[in-house]
């Protein structure tokens, strides 16, 4: 959320509390001990030591995540590995389950995927490395939407944690956002008391009214929605080994997922809060973006919507975080963040000089 690391949201992984989740893996053993624990905040995850070797465990709790939640995005999952896609393997167990629930959580695993992890610990919302890695994601990227083409499972039915373009594309981004509130009793406590309809119209709907005459050419399809430098590992020449990472997963469209991939590796967000403004890096986003399009040149129509499409990416995901800090972990200053910092941060500053000059940086069509 910040500069800093920021504290699990959830008590780390135990060897006690795997035990009854591996019985329902009986090809691996029992868990001998967890070898490595993640610092990622959403969820509780690490790598195993089995009598098998080692695996990839994820503990969401069920406010989250639920079993049913989770087989949505392992089916996107195991669509894209069938189809070639460099994706993590999915363990089930001898019933096909991919996903188990054991009292408030749900689980996962993973096999250990191919690869070395350059971003291990890198902080989220910092620049990938260099332009031959943003040039690789976005070929990787594109690899993984080709793989996507044609699976056609709805939307998925969380609202937490999870990106989204319904909003962003809808004909009123204040009445979209209040019909959204209405059903989802968490996000419309967040929003209480906060001056949330001035504030879209101010710094949102501007960006939201100039995408509007772009949607029609927005074909729909299932997509990463995280792919940050930290979410791939890597071959020793620089080639992405593996994307991993599907907790974003949805249907939103390609145009989604590389506008995502840009505000997350090109742009050192974190520098706004030291009085920085010129944070963009269009090398970068130039790289990622002829990374993409270097086998299969992009729409021109498709492109003209990039720059509209930039500043309202995060939107969706941004309010997630916002239902998920105020009604899951009761975080009043991780709510403010997601709220002033990153729903409306982000799209201010691409109204600044700075933002104007990396837009025009990047050379997109606008």
């Amino acid at each position: 959320m910040g500069a800093r690391a920021a504290p699990r949201d959830w008590p780390p992984l135990t060897v006690a509390e795997l035990a009854p989740v591996f019985a329902m893996y009986p090809d691996l053993g029992a868990p001998l001990a967890v070898t490595w624990h993640s610092p990622r905040p959403f969820a509780a995850s690490g790598t195993v030591a089995t009598p098998r070797g080692e695996v990839f465990v994820k503990r969401h709790h069920r406010a989250v995540r639920t079993a049913a939640d989770l087989a949505e995005e392992h089916a996107f999952i195991l669509r894209l590995r069938a189809a070639g896609a460099p994706v993590p393997e999915i363990l089930a167990g001898p019933d096909g389950i991919t996903a188990h629930e054991q009292g408030d959580s749900s689980y996962e695993l993973h096999a250990l995927s191919p690869g070395l992890d350059l971003y291990r610990h890198a902080v989220s919302w910092t620049p990938i490395a260099s332009a031959r890695h943003a040039a690789a994601a976005g070929r990787a990227l594109r690899v993984l939407h080709e793989a996507a083409a044609g699976f056609e499972a709805p939307t998925r039915r969380t609202g937490l944690l999870v990106a989204d373009m319904r909003l962003v594309t809808a004909p009123d981004l204040v009445a979209g956002i209040a019909e959204r509130a209405a059903s989802r009793p968490m996000l419309a406590a967040a929003l209480a008391g906060r001056p949330w309809r001035a504030d879209v119209e101010r710094v949102l709907a501007p960006w939201h009214a100039r995408l509007l005459p772009h949607v029609g050419s927005l074909a729909p399809l299932w997509t990463h929605n995280d792919l940050h430098a930290s979410n791939l590992l890597w071959q020793p020449g620089g080639s992405v080994a593996t994307i991993l990472d599907f907790g974003l997963a949805n249907r939103t469209c390609a145009l989604f997922d590389l506008a995502t991939a840009i505000e997350r590796n090109t742009i050192a967000w974190l520098r706004l809060a030291d009085g920085v403004t010129r944070i963009g890096h269009a090398d970068l986003a130039r790289a990622l973006i002829g990374g993409y399009r270097a086998d299969n040149p992009m729409p021109a129509e498709q492109l003209r919507a990039l720059p509209h499409l930039l500043p309202l990416v995060h939107v969706e995901f941004a309010l997630s975080e916002l239902a998920y800090f105020h009604g899951v972990t009761r975080s009043v200053t991780n709510a403010e963040l997601a709220y002033t910092d990153f729903l409306l941060g982000h799209a201010s500053w691409f109204a600044t000089g700075a933002g104007r000059e990396f837009i025009d940086g990047v050379g997109l069509i606008h």
